[in-house]
């Protein structure tokens, strides 16, 4: 038979709906279950994931081994794709970036791929096959009736209450329906857990499922990439921790003083101030600072955030194997952990890393669940879905995402024969998210405006009427969210490298040709879960999407965060389909040699490109457009320990200038605002203390009422470390002591 063109083989995959009437050999690849032989005369079972080896019966005859070819078969087509890709996206770099030459590349790539593709050269790893765990029957209804019991106490004592004669607010978390609250779903959860039988399972044998520990008991290879992996992603994520980002905004004294509020044994389940806030960082916060001794200061908030970052990757591990392998896993640990965009978000010390910390297991025990019909994995996906709901409030999309997720398994054929069990499953996460979400629950339905507003300020016209037709705002930033990858993840400076794209652009050409690979094997193999890591990454986008009333605000690296999750698995499966490519299509010791040395060409680019951005550019704007709330607290800080007093040191309030709480934080007095406004100078001559004053230096009002109030008093400048942000200091001495002396740490500049 004539082999078919490229052509023919697009157009057979694309009409979905017929049989197919090619006879191709890729087509003839083992499906999971069938018999390989290979060179080695052996036969083997696949499995999706690897090959067991079965020892061909000595009364069988062998086949006669293949003889070794001498030319060699130089995977061009995979080749070329890769570098239209990543010419493509590099002509989309600013500064100087082309959209016709980009666009025009990018569409080489993937005619090249789809030829690498169909021709064999350029696959990804195969979907894991069903392991139907079974699920005995029976329900601990004791256990049932238990949690329901201790469920609906808690309920009650989380919300307001009149008991013995007083009254109690709720909204507050308390040592009775915490406990409560525990013991229902501690009861609930034991009720539908399987427990296997025999003795527990060791952590050794456990890091032997993983691939960290090889089957001979000694440290395997995979074992040393991984730990050097780690090593990486560490040093990306935390050096400099101090200096990047280096000044604080007024999210970030919103966020202190609700730390405050709980080391002072305020523990609210939601934090009304600045719109309202979900619990978690508050009290993770609070935990860093009893723990680490690093105070209410910017650093305990980076800690916090930086470990929920890194507590992410695991995860991101365990998916990677479960969808492909355990290259695949590494891989997405690998390219997320030194990307730039996952990296900025988590050591800003905001919320941000929550999104993914909890979208990662949500994701991994529920694709697991699907594949197995095993309840444990159900109950442990509900679990970090109720507690996600606790961390960020873009995370209030993904019971939708979940719910779109088992949708899509039931309406494949993958889920024949255990629809009933995902069904069951599926109530079972619910039930237990409910179980989790219960505080917030009360809370919401005695506060439903405060609960709903941060969110709906966003969707709706509460704070600023549309401006243009809904759905024109949603298609534009549609659009723009999925075209930020590769183009422009918006203007918002705090979390952002602006205008650029959010990936570089070896990160950016792979996700491209990770997609493409994707929705070409759905076309073909009509794998549910190829489709789901498709439709995931706009869903989990959707609360920077839905941004209808400020679409200036969308894309943003914030509320798109959780995306990250199914974007670098995208990216690792294209990584390890093009390494694999190269080893299979290269002599044994060549083809190893070449897919390490592409490896490492590809991941330097990656690095080097990343770091520059984190450490280099994003520093730089940063320092630019942030107010040095951190140099006049060292310098108040300075002046309270060498001659005056919290008391006597003020910020004189000027528009759009320094948040004067911030000051406070960093002087080491979170609870003080030294703010001041011009009218309000004259009545410090109460006090007795020498005096400071801090100005901004085109306040000539409040010079003009300072040198009215006290015109004995002495202004000096203050040059700061970042051009355009220097201060001016009036300093204030009682009549009887020496015009000069030191401020401290911090001398003023002459």
């Amino acid at each position: 038979m004539e082999e078919p063109s490229v052509l023919d083989l697009l157009k057979d995959k694309l009409a979905f709906w017929r049989p197919s009437t090619l006879h191709l050999q890729w087509e003839e690849e083992a499906e999971d279950g069938d018999v390989l032989v290979g060179m080695n005369g052996n036969q083997g079972l696949s499995t999706g994931v690897e090959t067991f080896s079965i020892p061909v019966s000595e009364t069988q005859a062998a086949p006669e081994p293949l003889k070794e070819t001498v030319a060699l078969k130089i995977p061009w087509r995979t080749l070329g794709a890769l570098s239209f890709a990543l010419i493509a996206q590099k002509a989309l770099e600013p500064p100087s970036r082309s959209v016709p030459v980009g666009v025009g590349l990018y569409g080489f790539a993937l005619l090249v791929l789809l030829w690498a593709y169909f021709s064999g050269e350029w696959t990804i790893a195969p979907n894991r096959s069903d392991e139907r765990f079974f699920n005995p029957a029976w329900v601990r209804l004791e256990y049932v009736g238990a949690a329901v019991i201790l469920a609906a106490a808690a309920f009650i004592l989380f919300g307001p209450i009149e008991l013995l004669g007083r009254s109690y607010p709720g909204g507050k978390f308390t040592f009775v329906n915490l406990v409560l609250w525990g013991l229902s779903l501690f009861f609930f959860m034991k009720a539908f857990w399987v427990s296997r039988p025999g003795p527990g399972v060791r952590i050794f044998d456990r890091l032997k499922a993983i691939g960290i520990v090889s089957l001979n008991l000694r440290t395997s290879g995979f074992a040393f990439l991984a730990a050097g992996v780690i090593l990486l992603v560490v040093f990306f994520r935390v050096t400099q921790l101090d200096a990047v980002p280096p000044e604080m905004v007024s999210d970030h004294a919103e966020k202190l003083l609700d730390v405050q509020d709980v080391l002072d044994g305020q523990w609210n389940i939601f934090f009304p101030r600045n719109t309202g806030r979900e619990a978690f960082q508050f009290y993770l916060t609070a935990a860093v600072v009893q723990l680490f001794g690093t105070g209410v200061t910017f650093l305990s908030l980076k800690i916090g955030t930086v470990l929920a970052g890194l507590f992410t990757l695991p995860y991101m591990y365990l998916l990677g194997k479960e969808i492909g392998n355990r290259w695949v896993g590494i891989l997405a640990v690998l390219m997320a952990g030194i990307a730039y965009w996952p990296n900025v978000f988590s050591r800003l010390g905001l919320r941000f890393p929550l999104y993914p910390l909890f979208v990662a297991p949500a994701f991994y025990y529920l694709i697991r669940g699907l594949r197995t019909s095993n309840r444990n994995d159900f109950l442990l996906a509900g679990l970090a879905l109720g507690i996600g709901l606790h961390g960020y409030t873009s995370f209030r999309i993904v019971p939708f995402v979940v719910l779109i997720a088992v949708g899509l398994y039931l309406i494949h054929r993958q889920s024949k024969g255990a629809r009933g069990e995902a069904i069951t499953g599926l109530i079972l996460l619910t039930l237990v998210s409910l179980l989790v979400f219960l505080p917030l629950l009360r809370y919401a339905l005695e506060n439903p405006d405060m609960f709903v507003y941060r969110a709906f300020s966003r969707l709706g016209e509460s704070e600023r009427s549309l401006p243009g037709p809904a759905w024109q705002i949603f298609l534009q930033n549609l659009w723009n969210a999925m075209t930020m990858f590769f183009w422009s993840d918006g203007e918002i400076w705090v979390h952002s490298v602006t205008f650029r794209p959010a990936l570089d652009f070896v990160s950016g050409a792979l996700f491209f040709i990770g997609t493409a690979l994707l929705f070409v094997r759905y076309l073909h193999r009509r794998h549910w879960l190829d489709l789901f890591l498709l439709v995931s990454v706009p869903l989990l986008m959707m609360p920077s999407i839905l941004s209808l009333a400020f679409p200036g605000e969308n894309p943003s690296l914030n509320r798109t965060a959780g995306a990250i999750v199914p974007v670098f698995l995208i990216i690792a499966l294209a990584m390890e389909g093009l390494f694999q490519s190269m080893k299979r299509h290269l002599p044994a010791r060549l083809g190893t040699a070449a897919a390490w040395a592409l490896a490492l060409v590809l991941v330097g680019w990656s690095c080097l490109q990343n770091y520059e951005l984190v450490f280099g550019e994003y520093r730089r704007v940063y320092l630019v457009s942030s107010w040095n709330t951190s140099e006049i607290g060292q310098v108040i800080r300075g002046f309270t320990s060498s001659v005056g007093t919290p008391d006597s040191a003020w910020v004189v309030g000027y528009p759009y200038w320094v948040d004067t709480r911030l000051v406070g934080i960093n002087a080491g007095y979170p609870r003080r605002d030294f703010a001041i406004w011009p009218d309000q100078i004259p009545a410090t001559q109460a006090v007795p203390h020498p005096k400071l004053f801090i100005l901004n230096p085109q306040d000539t009002a409040g010079v003009t009422a300072l040198e009215g109030t006290y015109p004995r008093g002495t202004l000096m400048p203050y040059q700061s470390a970042v051009p355009t942000k220097d201060f001016l200091m009036y300093l204030v001495l009682p009549g009887d002591q020496p015009e000069s002396y030191s401020l401290g740490p911090l001398a003023p500049t002459p």
